[in-house]
């Protein structure tokens, strides 16, 4: 597999012969891709601390397992879709982690948005014990996740990317190797560093068109013609203006990813003030308890002065 851009058509959903596959994870983006992974004729052993999480993959005919360990026992690939990086290494390598479930040559692809640093540390762990690991953000969101449209970027070595891609057009619809162990997460910090740099770009927009008394929906039509139009402007513009916050990616998942990029720009001896400069209003946003609100909600913190 190269390092270009594999497009999905129609029709190549599922890619090769069924798999015994392992997913850990259900929430709202881990939920979806595994139907997905069922209706491509995967058979799937899923694990999720949650209850009723699991209590809903059992009636949806997955074998739900008690332990990370289980999940890896006689599975072919193993999914991980969960929070931090501790997160993940605790999944996969913790005292019941997929690790000591997993026959040599087991491959783990992971969706999580963690550090480029602690994936490259995990890689190296698992490689260790004849495991196969690809870092594999994604960009797209819930709604992504649920129309198979994902944006999918991946870090690992040449041989199991390409091994994952079949099971990745299940939901991917643009899947990109990068380069190796932790490239996939830099990618995905850098869409997240651009994605919300722009969104408080919009806010600031917003907020500064109604200080000034202007019809905040002309203004937005007007701009969108021009040079700032963007995807994120008609995403979150119309948002702001109908100052509709309901969650499409929750704030405080962006805080969080902020927070992995500042470390990791920091550990780099770099200087990035945008990065700084919205990671401090990400931060009062959390501050003000909007963490479960859509990262538009910058807009509100902006107006909470």
């Amino acid at each position: 597999m190269s390092d270009s851009t594999v497009s999905n058509q129609p029709g190549e959903h599922g890619g090769n012969a069924p798999l015994r596959v392992g997913f850990i994870g259900l929430g709202a983006m881990g939920w979806p891709m595994c139907g997905h992974l069922q209706r491509a004729g995967h058979g799937l052993r899923v694990y999720a601390r949650d209850a009723a999480k699991r209590a809903r993959a059992a009636a949806a005919g997955m074998q739900v397992c008690a332990s990370p360990a289980e999940v890896a026992r006689g599975a072919q690939v193993v999914f991980t879709n969960v929070t931090s990086t501790d997160d993940v290494a605790q999944v996969l390598l913790g005292a019941d982690g997929v690790a000591h479930g997993a026959a040599a040559g087991l491959l783990c692809i992971d969706h999580s948005t963690i550090a480029p640093a602690g994936a490259r540390r995990i890689a190296e762990a698992l490689r260790a014990r004849g495991i196969d690991f690809v870092d594999a953000p994604v960009s797209g969101g819930e709604r992504g996740a649920i129309d198979a449209s994902l944006t999918i970027m991946l870090g690992g070595d040449e041989a199991p990317c390409a091994r994952a891609l079949p099971l990745l057009r299940a939901y991917g619809r643009s899947i990109s190797r990068v380069g190796g162990s932790g490239d996939g997460q830099v990618a995905k910090l850098c869409n997240q560093i651009v994605q919300v740099i722009n969104i408080e770009g919009i806010a600031e927009a917003m907020r500064f068109a109604a200080a000034e008394g202007a019809d905040l929906q002309r203004v937005l039509q007007a701009i969108s013609a021009g040079f700032a139009g963007s995807r994120m402007l008609d995403l979150m513009g119309p948002k702001m203006v109908a100052r509709d916050f309901a969650a499409g990616i929750q704030a405080r998942l962006h805080a969080k990813d902020f927070g992995l990029a500042a470390d990791a720009a920091a550990a780099a001896g770099l200087r990035l003030p945008a990065l700084a400069a919205v990671r401090a209003q990400l931060q009062q946003l959390m501050a003000l308890d909007l963490g479960q609100s859509d990262t538009s909600a910058l807009l509100q913190v902006l107006e909470h002065g």
